[in-house]
């Protein structure tokens, strides 16, 4: 740009000479008519550049951004349920990979709060209406990742918590045991006195790491020192020394917070609906593929019968909408029968319920009977169960791998005991209900023996023998899609009966 002309200075026109001033008017004239021309093009010049650089500097952001890696996947939630068992509540929440998470209890409303990281939870937040310990459960997202809290009818601790690997086609699960606990230990958990337990995706809580989450408060650190001022020399020699030091005032202590506990606002006098959370029955048709079972009169086969009544039953069942139901077996396959129950208790079923159809040489024998384990049958499934090669895996959500034998062997018993109470109250119910529309056997219709499917020392177990296939009258109904109908009316009404007997007796 070419330079601009000197204006003249406020020493103006006096100093001029005359030719000079004679000239001023033209000159002066003639750049204010340049001057703003010039003005302009160095604008002009200037906003081309700073676009330029903008271009430039949004390319090499673009470019930049472009280059950034693609965040991880979350891990998204497959299913979650809740399941009442003799001695304890148990919580499945399936994933489509393994997470960690840490487990802390707060009071008022009585709370296990589970923090998980950030993750994807179809069909909404809604509260969840609970089962046993839990009066109902609800998660909610944060900055921090996922906060799962499960509000119980009382104070209530996580017995175990762990993470199952995907296996057997399954993915992988977190499974938490909640059970009760007196006010006293409740309140040394909510106190944090031993820290927060976080668990690995791999890992396991033992009963005495699950406590409250607490904020570690840091010792305050005294503030970096500062360089003191180096001394001055004024314009006239004299030396000017630094100011004396003051001590900055003290820190005040720091308060603890506790980070998993924060206090819950007022409830709304108007609570949000919540989405009921089905118990899950279990139905086994027994034998199947290659094991036809009984054969009866005209060469009926006991497996055909089973699964036919299997279906009904699990179609009334739905239709209630009370229920969930699973079938060990939907098709005419052969499966063991240890697999049986292992099918059960991997899908947390709230009870299990095995249908048979016997025969015997004689002929005159009819009418419906409710078989549960026996106590000598009992005695020798815990012995095998706390037996060393299969201690890991004897009761769900309990390793007795590091126990001895007699640790091993009460605790087995105790938790097939509570078991075994549960599944005669269901076969007591069972005849009061059925009895009304299904003929029972008149001699002692309730029997306990060792039936290899009623061993699940954690699930409530019950084999029903329908009926008798050597017997004319029991075949004619076993194939009759009306009998089907009304077996499965009255295991409905045992059902519903067995549930609010069980929340009963969990309240009280």
């Amino acid at each position: 740009m070419p330079r601009l002309p000197s204006l003249p200075t406020a020493a103006g026109p006096c100093h001029l000479p005359p030719a000079a001033r004679s000239s001023r008017g033209p000159v002066m004239r003639a750049l204010g008519a340049v001057l703003p021309a010039l003005l302009v093009l160095a604008l002009l010049g200037f906003g081309m550049v700073g676009m330029v650089a903008g271009i430039a500097a949004g390319t090499a952001s673009a470019q930049t951004t472009a280059a950034l890696p693609s965040p991880p996947p979350r891990t998204a939630v497959v299913d979650a349920r809740l399941g009442i068992h003799p001695d304890k509540t148990r919580f499945v929440l399936e994933l489509s990979d393994a997470v960690s998470f840490t487990v802390s209890v707060a009071a008022d409303p009585y709370r296990v709060i589970v923090d998980l990281p950030d993750l994807i939870w179809p069909g909404g937040s809604l509260p969840v209406e609970g089962k046993g310990v839990v009066a109902r459960y609800h998660h909610a997202g944060g900055p921090r990742g996922t906060r799962l809290t499960f509000e119980t009818v009382g104070p209530a601790r996580v017995r175990e918590g762990y993470m199952i690997p995907a296996r057997d086609g399954h993915q992988p699960r977190l499974v938490l045991d909640l059970e009760k606990t007196t006010a006293a230990e409740f309140r040394q958990l909510a106190a944090g006195r031993e820290g927060a337990k976080e668990v690995g995706a791999k890992g396991s809580l033992t009963m005495s790491s699950i406590v409250a989450s607490a904020m570690v408060v840091p010792t305050p650190q005294p503030p970096p020192p500062q360089p003191s001022p180096q001394a001055t020399v004024e314009s006239n020699g004299t030396v000017t020394a630094p100011p004396p030091f003051a001590p900055l005032p003290p820190i005040p202590p720091a308060q603890l917070i506790p980070a998993a506990l924060p206090i819950a606002p007022p409830p709304p006098d108007n609570k949000p609906p919540m989405v009921a959370e089905k118990p899950l029955i279990v139905l086994d048709p027994g034998h199947g593929g290659q094991d036809p079972g009984a054969i009866g009169v005209g060469g009926i086969y006991e497996k055909d019968i089973t699964l036919a009544t299997a279906k009904e039953v699990k179609r009334q069942l739905e239709a209630t909408g009370r229920y969930r139901v699973k079938l060990t077996r939907d098709s005419d396959v052969f499966i063991r029968l240890r697999d049986r129950v292992a099918i059960g208790r991997e899908a947390g079923a709230d009870l299990f319920i095995s249908l048979h159809a016997d025969s015997i040489s004689s002929g005159d024998v009819r009418g419906l009977s409710i078989y549960t384990l026996s106590d000598k049958a009992s005695d020798r499934e815990a012995e095998m169960l706390a037996a060393k090669e299969n201690r890991a895996d004897a009761l769900v959500g309990l390793d007795l791998s590091g126990e001895n034998q007699l640790v091993a062997n009460i605790l087995i018993d105790l938790a097939q005991r509570d078991a075994m109470n549960h599944s005669k109250r269901f076969a007591t119910l069972a005849l009061q209900n059925m009895g009304r529309d299904v003929p029972l056997i008149p001699n002692r219709p309730h029997r306990q023996a060792g039936f290899a499917v009623l061993t699940a020392p954690d699930v409530p177990s019950a084999l029903i023998e329908m009926g008798y296939l050597s017997n004319r009258q029991d075949i004619k109904l076993l194939t009759s899609n009306g009998h089907r109908e009304r077996l499965g009316k009255g295991l409905a009404r045992t059902i519903d009966a067995y549930f609010r007997w069980l929340h009963g007796a969990q309240r009280s």
